[in-house]
């Protein structure tokens, strides 16, 4: 038996959607897992399950994260993307300063570390416990034929993209700066090689994607160890939320969320609305905790508005998705077969919808250009259209078959047992 620790940024949705099902099924093989986070990480680690260490008490109490996000859900692009970065060096630094003294004292073996937490790589090396990287995020890998994971750009392997890819990418290392500067500092104190780019940050053991391969751009440079496994998405790591089934009509369902952190945007959810007023088709909106549904205006078509929903349930009877992007909410609806109308805010949201639109699976409205006849027109293509609806259980197929958390776990077992990397079958 293991003893696993998961670190993950803050109290994002996403990202512990991701990890707490690996942590389950590693506790299902006999291991003994822990989360090590903040005090807002708390509620949902006990839901699953997984034990749960706080860090930062004095640093980030109780309710600080809900406070951050509120005033990260009223921006959009590089400005949310920049107070992203901000808040990931706040969460790096009292990760860094709190978690490595507490991992040793639980006698935690080996890590299972977030892409998006990049201090999780120096803690292990610090530590001499092997860790591996998980990516609940699009891709965060660099290659010079692949677009920057902020920017919608389509993909093209031709010498005018990669020259365009490298100035986004010259943007991307100023707005991290900060962030890869916290975590050499701490490298150089803890007398560690220091980091030349971010890459050095993932595991030289396994790395391990929760998408399939076929979501994803074609890539040249991955490690021989990166593995593609499909979603690990289950209601069993997550906290019951209840929903008035007895309101939904035999109409095909249109679901609309925009996830759980840039959703303050409510002129976003008017137009969504007022796209479907019109359309023979029932609207369900989720708030995702920005407003109570009493708070808001009367929306067209009296649409059916919640707090929160139980998204893999209503997924079950959906025809459609308009979705944010967030990767997390993506591969629900890859897992379900459902596709997708993408209005991306911030973060990997636009290279995640660039993705949906690339596979197929779905259509791509800039924020920017948002307006009731664009996301309308989006919409009734993805309805009318079988291609779209094909192709989303074409992805459904590809990540069924990519073996999710089990395979996931499987490789995680191997680099631990082994200290060696684990090969991928597609190399």
């Amino acid at each position: 038996m293991t003893h696993f620790g998961i670190i993950c940024p803050g109290a994002a949705t996403g990202p512990l959607n991701t990890m707490l099902p690996l942590g389950q099924e590693l506790q299902r093989r006999g291991h003994r897992v822990t989360l090590f986070g903040t005090l807002d990480t708390q509620s949902k680690a006990l839901a699953a399950g997984i034990e749960f260490q706080s860090i930062g008490e004095k640093d980030s109490p109780l309710g600080s994260t809900a406070e951050s996000f509120a005033k990260l859900g009223q921006l959009r692009g590089l400005a949310a993307f920049r107070y992203t970065i901000e808040m990931l060096k706040r969460v790096s630094s009292v990760t860094l300063q709190d978690a490595p003294a507490l991992i040793k004292a639980a006698g935690v073996e080996a890590l299972l570390v977030n892409q998006s937490s990049l201090e999780g790589g120096t803690i292990a090396e610090f530590l001499k416990i092997p860790f591996i990287t998980v990516c609940s995020a699009v891709v965060l890998n660099r290659e010079p034929s692949i677009p920057p994971f902020f920017t919608t750009w389509k993909y093209s392997p031709s010498g005018w993209a990669r020259l365009r890819n490298q100035i986004g990418y010259t943007l991307l290392n100023s707005i991290v700066k900060p962030l890869e500067d916290l975590i050499n500092e701490y490298r150089r104190e803890w007398k560690l090689p220091l980091y030349s780019s971010l890459k050095d940050s993932y595991s030289p053991l396994a790395q391990i994607s929760n998408a399939p391969a076929e979501f994803e751009y074609p890539r040249e440079e991955l490690a021989p160890w990166f593995h593609f496994t499909g979603s690990y998405h289950t209601s069993a790591s997550r906290i019951p939320v209840s929903f008035p089934y007895d309101k939904l009509t035999e109409k095909p369902l249109i679901y609309a969320s925009m996830g759980t952190l840039q959703n303050r945007l409510i002129w976003v959810f008017q137009t969504i609305a007022s796209a479907c007023e019109d359309l023979d088709a029932q609207l369900v909106i989720s708030l995702g905790g920005s407003a109570k549904p009493e708070s808001l205006p009367d929306l067209p078509g009296n649409p059916l508005v919640v707090e929160y929903a139980p998204q893999l349930e209503v997924l079950e009877k959906a025809t459609l998705m308009i979705t944010h992007a967030g990767m997390n909410t993506t591969m629900e609806c890859v897992k379900k077969g459902v596709p997708m109308v993408a209005i991306p805010i911030t973060n990997d949201q636009p290279g995640v919808a660039a993705r949906i639109a690339w596979t197929g699976a779905g259509e791509l409205v800039p924020l920017k250009k948002l307006n009731v006849s664009r996301l309308q027109n989006a919409i009734k293509r993805v309805l009318t259209e079988e291609s779209y609806k094909q192709n989303a259980l074409r992805l459904q197929a590809a990540t069924l078959g990519a073996g999710g958390v089990s395979r996931a776990a499987d490789i995680i077992e191997e680099a631990v047992s082994t200290g060696k990397p684990v090969l991928s079958h597609l190399r």
